[in-house]
């Protein structure tokens, strides 16, 4: 039998109740909440570092407004200018290979956007072009744009150049420069790649998937391509050149963009 409580010696207080234990799991009325709001996810917000702390993995929002002109580089080629380039071409002028290879031999960070990459994050419902030009098909290639314009912004925004590939056409529109200029700002610099007809289809002719056209459809393209002659772009006919020489040829042009800027 246990022994009776003693009171308090006079003249103290009684010793406070111990504690309850704190129950586990979600507070009380909260039980039906998600799991991600447990978790920070719910949209409050990142809990703000202390004092004093370090802020890690804090990358800048691209400002509001369009991309500036870059400053003129002070030595030969495009040096360590932050660019955003835009690269155009057919299907098989090899764009995607030369802006890659372009982006990976600069001293300075630079990234490389292909807009066909981003059109393809789509995988259910995905509205290819090859199958018909429609109303489907126009509204990804729009939101595809748009995208690779605000990643541009963001990797400029952050200090990082971006060069952007894409079958811009001089006669539509919808699939014209308005876009990326409305998207990206007039700092943006357009190049267009446009070997001859043969070796477009030789290229295309080592492709695979829906990145392969028929030869009919690459001349048609190849064909409106030719456009772009006359209206102010840099053009370079890499038909002779390796992707090596290229990508040399296109920070040239690019280096004379900067200090002439195109019209466009």
């Amino acid at each position: 039998m246990p022994a009776p409580a003693q009171p308090p010696a006079p003249g103290h207080a009684p010793p406070p109740p111990a504690p309850t234990q704190a129950p586990q799991g979600p507070a009380q009325g909260h039980a039906s909440q998600p799991q991600a709001q447990l978790y920070g996810w719910g949209g409050t917000g990142p809990t703000p570092p202390p004092s004093g702390g370090q802020v890690t993995g804090h990358v800048q929002l691209p400002p509001g407004g369009p991309v500036p002109l870059p400053a003129p580089p002070a030595e030969p080629g495009t040096g360590s200018a932050t660019l955003a380039v835009l690269l155009i071409g057919p299907a098989g002028a090899g764009k995607t290979t030369v802006a890659r290879l372009w982006a990976a031999r600069r001293r300075v960070p630079t990234a490389h956007v292909s807009l066909d990459d981003v059109r393809e994050w789509v995988c259910s419902g995905f509205a290819d072009p090859q199958a018909g030009w429609n109303d489907h098909s126009e509204a990804q290639y729009r939101l595809a744009r748009r995208t690779c314009g605000f990643a541009a912004r963001n990797f400029l925004a952050n200090g990082i150049s971006c060069i952007l590939d894409d079958a811009v056409f001089p006669d539509r529109p919808v699939v014209g420069l308005g876009g990326w200029k409305r998207h990206v700002g007039p700092g943006l610099l357009p190049v267009v790649l446009l070997p001859g007809l043969e070796v477009v289809l030789e290229r295309n002719a080592a492709r695979s998937g829906n990145r392969r056209l028929s030869d009919e459809e690459v001349a048609r393209i190849h064909g409106r391509m030719a456009g772009w002659y006359g209206s102010g772009l840099p053009i370079i006919d890499n038909s002779t050149y390796d992707v090596e020489t290229t990508a040399r040829v296109l920070d040239d042009v690019l280096a004379r963009s900067i200090a002439s800027p195109p019209a466009w």
